[in-house]
């Protein structure tokens, strides 16, 4: 339980309707939840599920449709000034600086939106530099960075100002690992000795996994799961049932039929000619089913195993399918 003397993010039946030609799409319905001081809170959903929306709530840059939303006490909606000076942003999917100055002049360009003085400004941007690797990289021109360097100049931007709360949109996708993991690090640093409230939209669960303190897993706009990546793992009870099935299934409507499963998802290795399901189950008896469902229908099981469950099963537990199902069947 958070103290109300820490807690940095309050939402409370947060809602936020589109409209659109054919009828209202509600992207947020009624979400709530409580995020600490130095804690690292990752919100976990597929495309479409409502995260981006809710992170563009919190920095001020959308407007709520109901319920209400606060940053360190300040109310996003009738308070936004106030919000924004105790908090940045980064995204993943923006562009973010200007090509055809450095990599330092863009950050120098932001620091002094926040009017902080150049010593200071100075002083900052080398130190973030320095510890996200980007030291070498700060005299190039902006288009000129790789992707990964762009990408570090993008967090680095988001931390310029000395922020309290971050707000983080997928900020490591198309990253490769070592880029990725680097910024994790970093993360979890600023974080954990600074005291920084982060606050990370991600379908990345190996990313959840790996820094948050505590998640919640998101779909259609509700919040459907919430608790530290142990807790919720946890809750599953037996391992997951994984088997290599051949021919690749067009259909697996039959383990809905079985005992004790509680959903599934699959992916296709053309070149294997195989596919690969994973069966979250009650128990054992209910993995026996499984299998045994699959060879009834035809299909054969070229192995199997038990693994430890991921964060995506436990959406699977709760909905009934993955994140890639989910996103196939549309949401808001």
């Amino acid at each position: 339980m958070i103290s109300a003397d820490h807690v940095s993010v309050e939402v409370e039946g947060l809602r936020r309707q589109f409209k659109t030609k054919s009828a209202p799409v509600v992207a947020l319905d009624g979400v709530s939840l409580k995020v600490g001081e130095g804690e690292i809170f990752g919100v976990l959903g597929p495309n479409g599920a409502g995260k981006t929306t809710m992170i563009r709530i919190l920095s001020t840059l959308l407007m709520p449709s109901g319920g209400s939303a606060k940053v360190m006490g300040f109310d996003v909606e009738h308070e936004a000034e106030k919000v924004r000076r105790v908090i940045n942003m980064a995204s993943g999917a923006e562009k973010a600086g200007y090509d055809f100055i450095s990599a330092k002049r863009n950050l120098w360009f932001f620091s002094q939106l926040y009017g902080i003085p150049g010593e200071v400004a100075e002083k900052r941007i080398g130190d973030l530099s320095e510890r996200l690797g980007l030291t070498k990289y700060l005299d190039r021109k902006f288009y000129a960075l790789s992707t990964g360097y762009r990408q570090r100049a993008t967090i680095a931007r988001a931390f310029v100002n000395d922020p309290r709360v971050v707000f983080l949109d997928e900020p490591t996708i198309g990253l490769d690992v070592m880029t990725a993991r680097s910024i994790r690090e970093f993360l979890q640093t600023e974080a954990k000795t600074h005291g920084r409230t982060i606050m990370l939209a991600t379908h990345n669960m190996a990313e959840v996994e790996a820094i948050c303190d505590r998640v919640a897993i998101i779909d259609k706009g509700k919040i459907i799961a919430e608790g530290t990546p142990e807790d919720l793992k946890r809750s599953l009870g037996a391992p997951a049932l994984v088997m290599e099935v051949s021919p690749p299934p067009k259909d697996l409507e039959m383990l809905r039929q079985v005992a004790g499963v509680k959903g599934f998802t699959s992916s296709a290795d053309e070149e294997r000619g195989l596919s690969t399901v994973q069966v979250v189950v009650e128990n054992d008896s209910a993995a026996n089913g499984a299998s045994a469902a699959m060879a009834t229908a035809g299909y054969r099981v070229v192995a199997s195993w038990r693994k430890e469950a991921t964060l995506e099963e436990v959406f699977v537990a709760l909905v009934g399918s993955g994140f890639k199902e989910r996103e196939e069947e549309g949401g808001p």
